[in-house]
């Protein structure tokens, strides 16, 4: 039984790890950097530990919440001018319909539940065009995954995905201790900035998630046998890429062009 925390007890089905260090929160509030009037939206505010200095910087917070207790608590905390409570699961949240109903693209935050990060992370993507910037606390090893470059052990699909959409930079970790109940593991903070248009370069957005996605998908395979049936060896030739290599020496670039080439062929 893990003990409550001002009287909530935390809800492993819910991924609940509430921060409750000082200093960590004012270290990621800073580093958020919200200003009076941005439209900003917090994803799992839980028991405010980054709620309240946001609405003290923004003047107004969007929150995403799922818990009812957790709802019931925010709404006798703060008044409608406040914050604006949105109900739900943050997996099928329309993030796009706020961002079109805000003056300006939105900063979205949160300290990510560990059990959907990776899911949310992608549905999260979807509304890149209406977002300014994304800081979120996941757990680091999840981070590393999104930030790690080719041959890295960490490196693989979820980087890739994310890359090809977002400017992405690790910030700081954050230990266990620093949270109630203590994970097992430790968290950090990463920023996510949508990049402009003109950089998204690829031809075919779902072609480029299914090269990436089969070449990841038998990692000790080459790339001859994972992308059988997506490219031939006359398209490895015409490449420059060695069918005898794995999906983790590719670059993102390689990626691109492998769904530009395999686009045109069509």
């Amino acid at each position: 039984m893990i003990r409550p925390l001002d009287g909530h007890l935390a809800r492993k089905r819910f991924g609940q790890n509430f921060l409750v260090d000082q200093n960590i929160i004012r270290k990621i509030v800073s580093a958020i950097a919200v200003k009076p009037g941005e439209p900003i939206v917090e994803i799992g505010p839980g028991l405010g530990a980054l709620t309240a200095p946001l609405i003290a910087a923004a003047g107004h917070l969007h929150v995403v919440e799922i818990d009812r207790d957790l709802i019931a608590r925010l709404k006798e905390t703060y008044t409608p001018e406040q914050i604006t409570i949105h109900e739900g699961d943050a997996l099928k949240f329309d993030f796009g319909a706020l961002a079109a109903g805000s003056e300006g693209k939105l900063k979205v935050v949160g300290n990510l539940p560990y059990n959907i990060s990776t899911p949310l992370l992608f549905h999260l993507a979807e509304f890149a065009t209406g977002v300014k910037e994304m800081t979120f606390m996941l757990q680091r090893e999840v981070v590393d995954r999104m930030v790690a470059d080719p041959d890295e052990e960490a490196y693989g699909r979820l980087g890739v995905m994310l890359q090809y959409r977002f400017h992405m930079a690790k910030l700081f970790d954050v230990p266990p201790g620093a949270f109630h109940p203590a994970p097992k593991v430790t968290s950090a903070i990463v920023r996510l900035v949508p990049k402009a248009a003109g950089e998204l370069d690829c031809d075919d957005d779902a072609l480029l998630a299914k090269v990436v996605t089969a070449a990841f998908g038998q990692r000790r395979k080459t790339l001859r046998n994972t992308l059988k049936g997506i490219l031939d060896d006359g398209g490895f030739d015409a490449l420059g890429v060695d069918p005898g290599k794995r999906g983790e020496t590719l670059s993102l670039a390689d990626f691109v062009r492998i769904a530009n080439y395999c686009a045109a062929k069509a």
